[in-house]
């Protein structure tokens, strides 16, 4: 999935306009409309993606191929239902000093206001970034449902060769601080705010919660509990790791374990509901961080539901609109 999400949607950030703003607070700056310019409608979009293809794809047939995948996982009817039900900005906020890069998805109708979930992506550093495929894949959707959805690309790489991204440190206070701005965001319903997160974004979401008091449901998708126990099914995370959690060859096993939900379950609050999602032929995140998440949860107390796809992989790619509907019912519920 990423490889065709990354590849469609490469220039999003440079590509988007000047927007009327949903987020009515002046410490927000440059919010850019998202359904303009390469991405102002499917055509123009689809030819972007199929030029910048050709350069590296001399055969006709697997270019062909590439552009029917590309087709099934968006759509022009889609693409026109998302643009003409959804108002999409990106935006940049200030934290500790730092410019962030965020967004805000929308239903257009303003007739009531509507529940809040604030998503945190995976990947790290540039990686993951929540570009215009993986909002229209992942996110519209969900918001299409009746939610309002922010989210932050989190502090990236590196400003003159400085690693900013901890990978669950200090990048958390991007998570939190984007709820100061939800009473500004026209049409949000700042008493009703769900989070939920994907892979790493588990991992954020947890962090972020602990931190702060008016979430009221969450969710996870392939998020990992335990990043020690990881290690021994996925050694090639420790060079994450070790690249972006401060201090991590003096002090890795209390920084992982601080990263970690399974060390600090009876620390979570009763009445805060947790949804966990996961293919059981994960190759990135092991199925067993839910299923012994669900475990702990269960034997304190916490409110939750596991619901495991057999054979469907890190994104759940198999299961996509299932997973939504859970998604959906479970902040329907309870926000």
């Amino acid at each position: 999935m990423n490889k065709y999400l990354l590849i469609c949607t490469l220039v999003f950030s440079s590509f988007t306009s000047q927007a009327s703003n949903l987020i009515n607070d002046e410490s927000i700056k440059d919010q850019k409309n998202c359904f303009n310019h390469i991405f102002k409608d499917y055509a123009t979009w689809r030819a972007f993606i199929k030029d910048k293809r050709q350069k590296r794809i001399k055969s006709e047939e697997k270019l062909s191929k590439g552009m029917s995948v590309f087709d099934s996982m968006f759509g022009e009817e889609k693409f026109n239902q998302y643009k003409n039900n959804l108002s999409c900005i990106t935006f940049k906020y200030n934290v500790d000093g730092l410019v962030i890069s965020g967004y805000v998805i929308k239903p257009k109708s303003n007739e009531k206001k509507l529940p809040v979930l604030i998503y945190n992506r995976g990947g790290n550093g540039n990686y993951g970034s929540v570009v215009f495929g993986s909002m229209m894949h992942n996110l519209f959707p969900i918001a299409n449902e009746g939610f309002v959805i922010i989210g932050s690309q989190y502090r990236l790489s590196r400003t003159k060769g400085v690693l900013l991204d901890e990978f669950g440190g200090k990048d958390v206070n991007d998570v939190t601080a984007l709820l100061d701005y939800i009473p500004s965001i026209n049409g949000a319903d700042e008493q009703r705010i769900g989070m939920f997160g994907a892979s790493r974004g588990g991992m954020q979401t947890h962090l972020a919660v602990k931190k702060v008091k008016n979430i009221k449901a969450i969710a996870t998708i392939a998020g990992a509990t335990d990043l020690i126990k990881e290690l021994d099914f996925r050694p090639a995370m420790e060079n994450v790791y070790a690249k972006r959690i401060p201090d991590y060859d003096k002090n890795k096993v209390a920084e992982l374990e601080k990263r970690s939900v399974l060390n600090w379950v009876s620390e979570l609050s009763p009445n805060i509901p947790i949804l966990l999602l996961h293919g059981e032929n994960d190759k990135r995140v092991s199925v067993k961080n839910s299923i012994v998440l669900a475990a702990a949860l269960s034997k304190n107390n916490i409110p939750h539901k596991l619901v495991l796809y057999p054979d469907d992989n890190h994104g759940l790619m198999q299961n996509k609109e299932k997973a939504n509907k859970e998604l959906v019912n479970w902040f329907n519920k309870y926000l």
